[in-house]
């Protein structure tokens, strides 16, 4: 039995199980975007996981829309305990992935933007990758698939597998290892996924330059490089704000990302439009000052 109630037990009187993972998820001004997201993760078996979603929308708040409200009824009679809250004021992404981490408690925490959908078992198969890789963090970088018919080998050529342990790395803008930020655009996995074997375990770890918006980490350990309360150094307008958290855990115990990847972008209008600050320029400059 799977720790997701399926629909014959939404009526019975049963304990949650603790959870092994929290998904936290922030959102502003998405509806269709969010019940998608949410729908992606009802699809979810196992691990046990909880579902925390902190809104900082203006006005109207985004559980009420009836799209949203009916997918965290789903989650709530499934026993993902989905917890929904109000932050404010809007100081920007680092600040607000600082205060979901705050509100977890699991031993692993997935970052999970609000207009990314997940295949059935993404979620499994990142919590057995971070398992048995024993890095800081594993990720799915999400496809956008209007793509599929964009074939762009130049873009493919960083691809390497992790062939062994994952070890810690050393990323930097124009170093070794950054070119690899290629692989995450368009579909580029979608096609890297259907030219490889299948994978002895059905996902197969690869090198990154960092993953966005479905990222699995081992909470203490982010938590140890500082998790996201650098976020008092930017501004609100700023963007890289994971590159920062990614960049830092690597040096400490590495990260890879897996394929194939059952993430989906939407492909929606950002809700971010002014990212006037790189967050790696200031914070992980200010590190590398620092260390001399």
């Amino acid at each position: 039995m799977t720790s997701r109630r399926g629909a014959a037990r939404w009526g019975a009187d049963e304990s949650t199980p603790q959870p092994l993972v929290d998904v936290l998820i922030g959102t502003v001004g998405r509806t269709s975007e969010l019940a998608v997201t949410l729908a992606g993760l009802a699809a979810q078996d196992d691990p046990p996981f909880r579902v925390i979603l902190s809104d900082q929308s203006d006005g109207h708040p985004l559980a009420a829309d009836p799209a949203v409200q009916s997918m965290l009824r789903v989650l709530a009679l499934q026993g993902r305990d989905p917890q929904v809250l109000r932050h404010g004021p809007r100081r920007g992404m680092a600040e607000h992935r600082d205060f979901l981490l705050r509100q977890a408690g699991a031993p692993y925490v997935l970052f999970l933007d609000d207009d990314i959908w997940l295949e059935p078992g993404s979620l499994a198969r990142l919590h057995e990758a971070i398992e048995r890789l024993g890095c800081g963090f594993v990720g799915m970088a999400p496809q956008g698939l209007s793509y599929v018919g964009d074939h762009r080998p130049s873009e493919q050529q960083p691809f390497e597998p992790w062939d062994g342990p994952v070890e810690p790395e050393r990323i930097r803008r124009g170093g070794p290892g950054f070119e690899r930020w290629t692989l995450h655009n368009a579909a580029n996995l979608v096609h890297l996924a259907a030219e490889l074997p299948e994978p002895e375990h059905g996902w197969l770890p690869y090198r990154v330059a960092w993953v966005g918006a479905c990222v699995l980490y081992r909470r203490a350990e982010l938590l140890e490089a500082g998790g996201f309360g650098f976020w008092h150094e930017l501004p609100a307008d700023h963007s890289g704000e994971d590159v920062v958290a990614q960049w830092r855990l690597m040096e400490r115990s590495g990260g890879a990302g897996i394929l194939p990847s059952g993430a989906v972008h939407q492909e929606a209008p950002t809700t971010i439009p002014v990212r006037e600050i790189d967050a790696p320029d200031v914070v992980i400059a200010k590190d590398d000052l620092l260390a001399g």
